[in-house]
């Protein structure tokens, strides 16, 4: 078992884990299809050139390397090389605006920016292909002695600049391979949520570069593509996405048997029970729940979908409740800057997630945001037993429920529905103090650039706005 970096240092970045817990399987096993396949011994060629652009460009051990690029093998490469020259990668989405970019190379001054120069492929491909540009960006060190640093999803409200370390990515991918159900090696992820962020990052990438599992992006978002990717090769395939991604697959009816899917897995929100219904009656695999948070990765899972909407923790991660919020073991704080005690203190994270843990099974239920519980008349209120009630409508795409003056729903129709309507199906499921005293219709609810509904509410009052 490959040892973790030292952590004597809480930011020690030791560039040899690299090539000792990414690279160390056979030169010849294929680590990617995008969908040309891509064998570990051409991803160490690519790297190592890499390294050597990046190094060129100005990047020194201890330095930063700030990447803009879509989900795309120069992005793999790039992640990589940066690891390996010792330095820190900044992780921003491409879908970022300009000037959101431009505030967070201000404030973590990398020494090199790589960002497209050329981008081939429609909007709605999972990999693009990309020629990237190397720029010297600032002559000083990475602002912290952090491997990755990665903006919060900022689902409700601005974004978090969080770091981990060398030693804390090494730590959870061996939490993945110990986790019941994940994909084996000789196996293949089709692999869909961004690789910027945690769930396809590390649950995605990092482990299946380690564990020998193919990573396999379909073609295009849809669900007829992720249905030909899991069809493409006789290996299990496990999908992995968010909740959004349920939906695309199963409004797609296979064209015969599917004897390789073994199972969907997705992180973020909660999954409607209705949702997994859907799937499950649809295929007859399991849809295999996942918790977790940028700060800390994975934080314990149910792959099976035995015991929804619970969960098990990770291996090595311990969960507590403290007045109703859900606490994580954390041993240094993950925010890059001043240290926020409502946020992280004494060694454990503060999730602002409401929930519980059983004294007796371990168990973890995750019941929402720790803010969606609000008192009307009062009458105690879960904001997301609304937005579940709302949600699993017949006509109803998505749903969003806040606390607005009163309870408020934003809600995206799947087809012909009005405000009545929908006022009197909530009137038969919800007691009158439990529902939406004011309904939104809009075609579309704004989401974050990983496809999470956003929740702020001076954001959902705008896209109300005419």
């Amino acid at each position: 078992m490959v040892r973790p970096p030292s952590t004597d240092d809480p930011t020690a970045t030791d560039p040899g884990w690299v090539d000792e817990v990414l690279f160390a399987g056979r030169s010849s096993d294929v680590c990617l299809s995008l969908p040309d396949p891509v064998d570990r011994a051409t991803l160490r060629r690519l790297v190592t050139a890499a390294q050597e652009r990046l190094t060129a460009a100005g990047l020194r051990s201890g330095g930063a390397v700030a990447l803009r690029l879509p989900p795309s093998l120069a992005y793999v490469v790039n992640l990589l090389a940066t690891w390996r020259a010792g330095g820190q990668a900044i992780l921003l989405d491409h879908r970022l605006t300009d000037h959101e970019v431009d505030r967070a190379l201000e404030r973590l001054t990398p020494q090199v920016v790589v960002a497209p120069v050329r981008t081939g492929g429609g909007a709605l491909r999972v990999f693009v292909d990309v020629t990237e540009g190397v720029t010297p960006y600032a002559d000083r060190p990475a602002v912290s002695g952090h491997a990755v640093i990665q903006l919060s999803s900022g689902s409700t409200g601005p974004s978090k600049v969080i770091g981990r370390t060398a030693a804390d990515l090494v730590a959870e991918v061996h939490r993945y391979t110990r986790i019941d159900g994940v994909a084996l090696p000789g196996e293949r992820i089709v692999l869909l949520p961004s690789m910027v962020h945690v769930l396809g990052l590390v649950g995605g990438l990092l482990y299946g570069l380690h564990a020998g599992v193919e990573l396999v992006p379909p073609q295009r978002l849809s669900g007829d593509a992720v249905l030909a990717a899991i069809a493409a090769a006789d290996s299990p395939a496990t999908v992995l996405g968010v909740p959004f991604h349920i939906g695309l697959v199963t409004a797609t009816r296979p064209d015969g048997p599917l004897p390789q899917f073994r199972r969907m897995t997705t992180g973020g929100e909660l999954v409607p029970a209705a949702v997994a219904r859907a799937f499950t009656d649809r295929f007859g695999v399991p849809l295999g729940n996942m918790y977790g948070m940028t700060e800390v990765g994975v934080i314990g899972t149910d792959l099976h979908g035995r015991h929804r909407p619970s969960i098990t923790p990770a291996p090595g991660i311990e969960v507590r409740e403290v007045g109703g919020e859900l606490h994580v073991s954390c041993p240094a704080s993950p925010y890059v800057g001043l240290t926020d005690p409502t946020r992280w203190s004494a060694g454990w994270l503060h999730t602002r997630d409401a929930g519980t843990v059983d004294p007796d099974t371990g168990l973890v239920t995750v019941r929402g945001r720790l803010d969606s519980q609000v008192s009307v008349g009062g009458m105690k209120v879960d904001l997301t037993e609304v937005e579940t009630t709302v949600a699993e409508l017949t006509g109803v795409a998505a749903a969003v429920v806040v606390w607005d003056n009163g309870i408020t729903a934003y809600v995206q129709p799947d087809g012909p529905l009005s405000e009545e309507a929908l006022d009197t199906l909530l009137a038969e499921r919800l007691a009158g103090y439990k529902r939406p005293r004011t309904l939104h219709l809009l075609d579309q609810l704004p989401r974050t650039t990983t496809g999470k509904l956003v929740r702020s509410v001076d954001a959902l009052r705008t896209a109300a706005t005419p």
